[in-house]
């Protein structure tokens, strides 16, 4: 690992022992730290060496904000975040795309996601407020089209790796949907944050593919 991927692990390791004491100081040191860290490590493998790699750093970039956003508890806040998230995962996706896809792949690939979409929305919409039905719907559709773009760009070229990250991605926002809106608790960042920080060093290494 490289050095920010160290920072991303240890400030991961100190902002779950902060969260679980209750420390909101040490959340707003860390987690920022923790997301500067996958930043950092995307520069190291070289992300301005391609136009997928300065793409993924956008998505990185817009992801560290997203992040910090989601800090406070406020619905704007939380919005705001949001839209930080559906950008980063827009900027992922446009990153396949520039690497080269299998449009046929990415569009199948979608209407098989379609199912589990349909099952978290059954799952999750009815406990969304009205006002934040339609940000939290885009999102999900834009976070299941980028991890179609990924299994597209996959098959066409290979690097296993970016749909390991894709897909940690998508699973680690079940976490922040249970804990915003089903179920609040430690219970969700302890295996929630673990996986989204994974899936955005894994993201951030697939700059050095070439």
């Amino acid at each position: 690992m490289n050095l920010g991927a160290w920072l991303t692990v240890l400030s991961l390791a100190a902002l779950l022992v902060a969260v679980h004491r209750g420390s909101k100081v040490g959340e707003w040191v860390f987690k920022p730290l923790a997301a500067t860290g996958f930043v950092v490590s995307a520069l190291q493998h070289g992300a301005f060496e391609s136009r997928y790699g300065v793409l993924v750093y956008l998505g990185l970039c817009l992801s560290w904000w997203g992040d910090v956003l989601l800090i406070p508890k406020t619905r704007g806040t939380f919005l705001a975040g949001l839209g930080a998230f559906l950008l980063a995962h827009l900027a992922y996706a446009a990153a396949f795309v520039a690497r080269g896809l299998s449009w046929t792949t990415a569009v199948a690939g979608f209407v098989v996601l379609t199912l589990p979409l349909a099952a978290v929305g059954r799952w999750l919409l009815p406990k969304v407020p009205p006002a934040m039905q339609r940000p939290v719907r885009a999102y999900m559709v834009v976070i299941t089209a980028m991890v179609a773009c990924a299994i597209g760009t996959v098959v066409a070229h290979g690097g296993l790796a970016i749909l390991v990250g894709a897909l940690a991605f998508y699973l680690s926002d079940l976490s922040v949907a249970r804990d915003r809106f089903v179920s609040p608790g430690f219970d969700n960042k302890l295996w929630g944050w673990p996986l989204y920080f994974g899936a955005q060093l894994v993201l951030a290494a697939t700059v050095s593919l070439r």
